[in-house]
């Protein structure tokens, strides 16, 4: 099993803990809150959330686990900022930094 299918082994076992987890505190709420307890009918609702919000980050890993997805804004990854570029290097001469290497 090489390094690529341990992370993504890892990844869902982190969800289905987070099930095991979600899925009987929801029983659990729902049935103190059936029972009279008002209190519980925040955590009737809370627990879904968090099991689909696990269910979103579990995705989420396996794509870039994946390479589906990129791990930059979209906006980095489309243009060349040359305003930056003269900021970083204006930055980096009054601090006496080297100067940046440009990628034109």
């Amino acid at each position: 099993m090489d390094q690529k299918q341990k992370t993504e082994l890892r990844i869902h076992f982190g969800l289905l803990l987070a099930e095991v987890i979600c899925i009987p505190a929801f029983i659990f709420e729902l049935s103190r809150a059936l029972g009279g307890n008002t209190l519980s009918w925040a955590y009737v609702f809370e627990w879904p959330i968090l099991g689909l919000y696990a269910i979103y980050v579990w995705r989420k890993l396996l794509c870039e686990e994946r390479g589906e997805i990129s791990t930059k804004p979209a906006a980095l990854n489309e243009q060349h900022d040359q305003q930056l570029d003269e900021w970083n290097a204006y930055l980096a001469k009054v601090h006496g930094l080297p100067q940046p290497e440009g990628d034109e």
